[in-house]
């Protein structure tokens, strides 16, 4: 049986595109890693609805997308004013920096690349949140090398503050003195609960940020109501300057702050439910 968010998403009216986004309670945003997925166009985007309003839609059901296709490949700064323009004010897009550069021999020496990157990206304006940087499983890092990079991630770009974020996969390098380099940086680094990747829940910027990759296709909301709820709890309580107490930590806690934004992920597993995992986490934030 499908979920109240479903049916509403299959029966929605054109004039819903043009709504706005849910709201983020307590700066928290929670959204889904792209938006083009053939599966959603059964489960998630109303029957009929042509392929190039699904940014549009997709938009107004989650406060958040994470865009992943600048993993492969950079956009041109028209295709990134497209979407700008496409999506709510209030919205808030992340993005994955291109392998091209986390991939490279020498990270220190990315530093064009990452000018070019991000000069394009800011096109998004103030619609441009964190920027992902996934250093893939298997490639091996040098705490020197990856300490300069660091150093060329700039922290504004054209009066724009920029939000930087540490995906590391290599085991070994996930460690207290990795730790201690992000939050020198002031850059977050992400959580996952994904058993295929080291993850740790340690607090390293004045955000949070969660992927999410353990939907499970046979429940409707890709998590269980139980496990939504406590994600709304630990959601809230990184919001309110809290760590949830129930997530692996490698390091000391972190100095407390009064408060932090907080952006959630539903990626990966089973990807056909992730949005309905992310609109039903959004119901539980708005229910007290």
């Amino acid at each position: 049986m499908a979920t109240r968010q479903q049916r509403a998403a299959k029966s929605a009216p054109a004039a819903d595109l043009l709504a706005d986004a849910p709201v983020a309670p307590d700066g928290i945003r929670v959204g889904i890693g792209g938006w083009t997925f053939a599966p959603w166009r059964s489960n998630f985007y109303p029957a009929g609805l042509v392929q190039r309003r699904e940014l549009e839609f997709a938009s107004r059901h989650v406060n958040s997308i994470e865009i992943n296709g600048t993993w492969y490949g950079a956009q041109k700064p028209a295709t990134y004013a497209k979407w700008r323009d496409e999506t709510p004010a209030d919205f808030v897009f992340s993005a994955k920096a291109p392998q091209r550069i986390t991939m490279s021999r020498t990270l220190a020496k990315t530093g064009g690349a990452i000018d070019d990157f991000l000069g394009d990206l800011a096109t998004l304006g103030d619609k441009l949140g964190p920027v992902v940087w996934q250093f893939e499983k298997g490639r091996k890092l040098d705490l020197e090398d990856f300490a300069e990079f660091l150093n060329l991630l700039p922290k504004q770009i054209n009066e724009h503050r920029m939000r930087h974020v540490l995906d590391v996969r290599d085991p070994d390098f996930v460690n207290a003195d990795y730790i201690a380099l992000a939050r020198r940086h002031g850059m977050a680094i992400v959580f996952t609960d994904s058993n295929e990747y080291p993850s740790c829940a340690d607090l390293s910027a004045d955000f949070v940020y969660a992927r999410l990759m353990q939907s499970r296709a046979a429940i409707e909301t890709g998590y269980t109501e139980s496990e939504l709820q406590r994600w709304a709890q630990r959601a809230r309580l990184w919001a309110s300057g809290g760590e949830p107490d129930d997530l692996p930590r490698i390091a000391p806690a972190a100095e407390p702050v009064a408060k932090r934004d907080v952006f959630i992920y539903f990626i990966s597993a089973a990807k056909e439910r992730n949005p309905a995992a992310a609109m039903a986490l959004l119901q539980h934030l708005g229910s007290r």
